[in-house]
């Protein structure tokens, strides 16, 4: 007697193996390549570049990672996954994937609080001021040198001119011009000098810096523009992340016995 399978079992069996054959992108040389891979490869290219999720765009996935699995399994027959310097990279690679899964990890639970981020705001207001300044300088590396300047702009001699022999490559040729700046942009001798002048104003005595003897003349001042709390709400947000991934990583290592 020959064995029919009834219409229910040959059903049955068919929804039973769609799951599995679903699950695999591919099969090459019988090793089969999983659906999951091809979604992570997508993931990522969206997130990089942007890309939408398009039958396109994972045919041409379907495709890289038949490629992939070819030169895989080729390189294994080759035995190359025993080379000392291919296992030193992977270690290497897959140390890079895991930390920046324990990152991600640590991210997403200590969130930055919208309270901490208003504070680092307020405290980077309070350091900037109220106030900008359009100076110049003449930067010299002695004082007898920036006194002569001094001298000599006193005299009528035109800051333009005598700015050409500043040590500041970055404002020599543009007549000693640092553009407008608030006082913390600059090392705290030069602004306080700076802060003391009055518009026009040029400083009596060189004012020694780590950079040197500068001559500072003060063009004009002008209240200050702060950017918005939600203009810089990204850069303070990406700053408290590093300082708390720092004092984590601290933290960690503090902890390690390292011999």
């Amino acid at each position: 007697m020959t064995f029919k399978p009834s219409r229910l079992l040959v059903v049955l069996f068919a929804a039973a193996t769609l799951p599995v054959m679903a699950q695999n992108l591919a099969v090459v040389n019988g090793k089969a390549i999983p659906s999951s891979r091809a979604d992570m490869m997508v993931k990522q290219l969206s997130a990089q570049g942007g890309q939408p999720d398009t039958p396109e765009l994972r045919s041409m996935v379907k495709d890289e990672l038949i490629n992939r699995e070819v030169l895989i399994q080729e390189a294994d027959k080759l035995g190359l996954g025993n080379n000392a310097d291919v296992k030193a990279q992977a270690d290497i690679a897959r140390q890079s994937i895991l930390i920046r899964a324990l990152v991600a990890d640590f991210v997403k639970k200590n969130p930055i609080k919208d309270a901490d981020i208003q504070a680092e705001y307020d405290k980077f207001k309070a350091q900037a001021g109220d106030k900008e300044y359009h100076a110049r300088h003449i930067l010299v590396e002695n004082e007898a040198d920036a006194k002569a300047i001094i001298t000599k702009l006193k005299a009528g001699g035109k800051f333009d001119d005598l700015a050409k022999q500043s040590k500041d490559p970055g404002s020599a040729a543009n007549g000693g011009d640092l553009g407008w700046a608030t006082p913390a942009s600059f090392v705290k001798p030069f602004s306080d000098a700076l802060v003391a002048l009055k518009a026009g104003q040029l400083t009596e005595t060189p004012v020694k810096t780590q950079f040197g003897y500068h001559v500072i003349k003060l063009e004009e001042v002008r209240a200050a523009k702060i950017p918005t709390l939600a203009e810089v709400k990204p850069q303070i947000t990406e700053a408290l992340q590093q300082k708390k991934l720092q004092a984590y990583q601290q933290e960690l290592r503090a902890k390690a016995k390292i011999q």
